[in-house]
């Protein structure tokens, strides 16, 4: 009896094995053929991105309501948005794998092997069936399974237990005010640097941090998510991180006509990723991004002789004479 129930086990484990190899490459071959498309389909309207019919399209949501202290909710806030608006059940409870899959699909615009891809990894991490298991929001902030240490909109689990709300201060003090780019956006360089911020302050406040590799690459990951479906636009951003809800009229960027694909995806978590300061040990050393823009500033200012005295003299003026003198130098 041990040998035969030894036997069927190693047949199930590798029956799984083979499962799991062949639904992989079916994704690769899906993904490498969503992301060619494409390229040869044109991309859709930035007024309808979100299909007619669906909750969200033409910018109209469903009415925004906030959570009750009874509803489920999680670390993410896409997860939760789309629960604040009532486009998956407001409790977020009995959700299904193929109804968040649709869901994602259509209201942000991943490619169906995208959403294919992670929402089969969700069932396996909560070893419950894709096509029959049923699941709530809180169930994704296992520690160290998806939610993690050193994240963009929460304080680490040690601090906060419960990681359905959102951090304002954080999100505000921290994420927002580290843009760059330009009309007030963010870009790759500032996600890797406000990474490698909140990973060394979660390092030096935290007796419990940990950041394991796939830890890091979901944290990139989400941190990509800011540049793909919302353009890095802070004015967006607020709205979306601190209270969880979209803004009126918003569509997602991503516009490619199936959807955003793996193919895009791993590149840009891997920039972000690889971006990230390194420095000793710790893996991790802290950007002063004060200090980096008032680097950027002076750099800007040496440019040109021409600049370097325009700046100099419009630092030497009064405040009220500043903003119409420089303009005057510059017309001229």
């Amino acid at each position: 009896m041990p040998f035969a129930e030894t036997s069927m086990r190693r047949a199930i484990d590798i029956l799984f094995i083979v499962k799991a190899i062949v639904f992989v490459l079916f994704i690769v071959i899906y993904d490498v053929i969503l992301t060619l498309l494409n390229v040869v389909f044109p991309k859709r309207l930035p007024i309808a991105v979100v299909p007619p019919g669906s909750p969200g399209a033409g910018g109209i949501w469903p009415p925004y309501l906030p959570p009750r202290k009874t509803d489920s909710r999680c670390s993410c806030p896409a997860l939760n948005a789309l629960a604040n608006h009532g486009i998956i059940p407001r409790d977020g409870k009995n959700l299904t794998f193929a109804q968040m899959t649709d869901v994602i699909r259509t209201t942000y615009n991943f490619s169906m092997s995208f959403c294919l891809f992670t929402h089969n990894a969700f069932g396996v991490i909560f070893k419950r069936d894709y096509k029959t298991g049923t699941f709530q929001l809180s169930d994704v902030d296992v520690h160290n399974a998806v939610e993690h240490d050193a994240s963009f909109s929460r304080e680490d689990s040690h601090f906060v237990k419960d990681q359905g709300a959102p951090s304002a201060s954080r999100i505000r003090g921290k994420v927002l005010p580290a843009a760059t780019g330009a009309g007030n956006e963010l870009v790759v360089k500032d996600l890797s640097n406000i990474l490698g911020n909140m990973r060394a302050d979660s390092k030096e406040t935290n007796p419990e941090y940990t950041q394991a590799l796939q830890h890091r690459l979901i944290g990139s990951g989400n941190a990509s998510n800011l540049l793909t479906v919302f353009g890095g636009r802070v004015d967006d951003l607020r709205t979306f991180l601190v209270e969880e809800r979209f803004p009126p009229g918003w569509q997602p960027r991503i516009r490619e006509r199936f959807g955003f694909t793996l193919l895009k995806f791993f590149p840009l978590v891997l920039k972000i990723e690889l971006g990230v300061p390194k420095a000793g040990k710790s893996g991790v050393k802290r950007v002063n991004l004060d200090e980096e823009s008032a680097i950027k500033e002076t750099q800007m200012r040496c440019a040109t002789p021409m600049m370097t005295m325009l700046h100099s003299v419009h630092d030497a003026l009064p405040d009220s004479e500043k903003t119409k003198i420089v303009d005057d130098l510059v017309t001229i």
